[in-house]
């Protein structure tokens, strides 16, 4: 994957600051299944997420583009 490509994705709009998290559930619920990947494997982390209502594309970026989540504001 391109550099050009993780930042679009990381940022589409291209600014500069980051937009603040506004959603803590979600990223305790994403924390939650990655840590277990290890354990349980990307298909069940995947299936967590579903049942958690995180919505796909939010599952997708994270299980497989880890590189591309939002640093901790």
């Amino acid at each position: 994957m391109s550099e050009d490509f993780q930042r679009q994705r990381a940022d589409p709009q291209g600014s500069e600051a980051p937009s603040p998290r506004t959603d803590f559930r979600t990223r305790d619920v994403v924390n939650q299944a990655i840590a277990a990947i290890p354990s349980v494997g990307v298909q069940q982390a995947a299936e967590f997420l579903a049942a958690m209502n995180v919505p796909s594309e939010i599952a997708i970026r994270t299980l497989i583009y880890k590189g591309t989540r939002r640093d901790e504001l």
